[in-house]
């Protein structure tokens, strides 16, 4: 006898979410060039730097370099790198190692097969659809940075998730960091926007893991990036903000900002030559502060929309260009940066697509660690309550994509296949039963149910679903506490700057 559908319903109103786990990429990493093509690259970059060199705008990094063994022009600031000091520079970068938080259970480790997801950066705007677009407060920051904390999809944070415009810049630095370290328990980040600022960032963030100087120097705990004023420019607050790190063992992602076609040449290839170039001056520079100092190769080439010069992401150049980078940071056996961007103006079909391109160049790539993982928008120029739940459904889904599939006699499902027999169905098979609650993808904000299900329960768009969880998460948020004496502490010091007036602008 034939058996009868299996009438199958699903709750879709309590939100849920997979454990927190760092996922790691088992897949072989892809290859959009050719070994030789990937050295023409290489060779190309070297060239570039031998040849035309980089203006350093830092004094105290010019000395850095010129006693390292670099080339210094009659101006004090053109740098001109030999590829063989390039080669040794670099052979000294860490293939890996761990970035700690606040405690061991949000420890990552950096490098490998290992993925590192954060939240959006340095967004000097903040939009969801009760306010629309606004511009960047103290508030709506440390709101994000609680959704970073309650997401197990995020694993750290790579800078202030919005802009905290509302705070005075001399002070900034010291109320939005200690914030952050008051209400997330994963690894923190700072600017590198001088040295002062610098010094004071990784101080609140040795205080707040209550360890000593001596430690901190054995386990790296904070990130920041320093970009390439592209083309072929490195700027004086982010070199002596890097210098600061290096020295104190704190990984810097060195990080060009090439748009072929404006910043840089308009072909995906000549692009990567400068972005190389760019990206190898950094990485030499960092060992020629603090040989085996941590750091990473950070991608970041896209184009331009050449009919109005506004940048693109999320592009097949872009998806291209990140690929490849995965080639070359391979190459230098470095950990590889780049991001999960987008160029839409609303967390919309544009912004999920052009993102599942970003998203997935990073899988194909093995990068390492994804910025701005979740909530970009407008290229950058805006964080979306809505689309950090938008990336965190992504990225969860590409977590679980990335877990091994099994293959043994029970998952073979012969004996199921024996049970149900031809023109029947497998909802009341025993390994169905044995499994249905665990065998697929459980999502967070995807809904399932049928058109009539869906339409009787209000025709929620994900966009409009995601605006409901991500209250949700707000309301259900508890900070983590520290411990009092480390409280005691950290405040003690953010006050003591703070009526010291902080860092002076630069």
């Amino acid at each position: 006898m034939r058996r009868g559908r299996a009438k199958v319903t699903r709750e879709v109103t309590n939100f849920t979410q997979a454990p927190y786990r760092q996922k790691k990429n088992p897949f072989q990493p892809m290859s959009i060039f050719s070994v030789d093509e990937i050295e023409s690259i290489h060779e190309a970059s070297l060239k570039v730097l031998c040849d035309i060199g980089m203006d350093i705008q830092s004094p105290r990094a010019v000395e850095i370099l010129k006693r390292g063994g670099a080339s210094v022009d009659s101006d004090g600031r053109r740098v001109r790198f030999e590829p063989g000091f390039i080669m040794e520079k670099i052979a000294t970068t860490p293939s890996e190692f761990t970035l700690h938080g606040r405690n061991k259970e949000r420890h990552v480790h950096v490098g490998g097969q290992s993925i590192i997801n954060t939240m959006v950066s340095s967004a000097p705007n903040v939009s969801d659809l009760d306010r629309g677009r606004i511009l960047g407060n103290f508030e709506d920051y440390t709101n994000l940075i609680k959704l970073g904390e309650m997401l197990n999809t995020v694993h750290a944070f790579g800078g202030y998730p919005v802009e905290p415009c509302d705070l005075d810049v001399s002070v900034r630095h010291l109320k939005a960091v200690s914030a952050a370290a008051r209400l997330t328990t994963k690894p923190l980040f700072g600017y590198a926007i001088g040295s002062e600022r610098m010094l004071d960032v990784i101080e609140i963030v040795r205080i707040s893991r209550g360890i000593n100087k001596e430690t901190l120097l054995k386990e790296p705990s904070i990130t920041t990036v320093v970009n390439a004023n592209s083309p072929l420019v490195y700027d004086k607050a982010l070199l002596e903000g890097a210098i600061e790190m290096a020295e104190h063992n704190q990984p810097v992602i060195y990080t060009p900002f090439t748009l072929a076609g404006a910043m840089a040449p308009i072909t995906v290839a000549g692009a990567l030559v400068q972005q190389n170039a760019e990206a190898l001056a950094g990485l030499a520079f960092h060992q020629c502060v603090k040989p085996g100092a941590p750091a990473m190769y950070g991608s970041f080439t896209s184009n331009v929309d050449m009919k109005s010069g506004s940048p693109a992401f999320g592009t097949p150049e872009y998806t291209q260009a990140t690929i490849a980078s995965g080639q070359l940071a391979r190459k230098y056996k470095i950990p590889l940066r780049a991001s999960n961007a987008n160029a839409s103006n609303a967390p919309d079909e544009q912004s999920v697509y052009e993102s599942q391109m970003s998203l997935w160049a990073c899988l194909l790539g093995q990068v390492n660690f994804i910025l701005h993982g979740h909530g970009w928008i407008e290229g950058g120029l805006c964080a979306s309550y809505e689309k950090v739940i938008l990336d965190a459904e992504m990225n969860q889904m590409m977590e679980a994509f990335l877990q091994p599939t099994i293959v043994n006699k029970d998952t073979l499902g012969v004996e199921a296949i024996a049970e149900v027999g031809p023109a029947n169905h497998f909802f009341a098979a025993q390994q169905t039963l044995d499994r249905y609650e665990t065998e697929h993808y459980n999502p967070m904000l995807s809904d399932w149910r049928n058109f009539e299900s869906w339409r009787d329960a209000g025709s929620e768009t994900a966009t409009q679903r995601a605006n409901k969880i991500w209250k949700q998460l707000l309301e259900e948020y508890e900070e983590p506490k520290l411990k009092p004496e480390v409280e005691e502490r950290l405040s003690a010091f953010v006050d003591k700057r703070v009526a010291e007036g902080g860092a002076a602008p630069l």
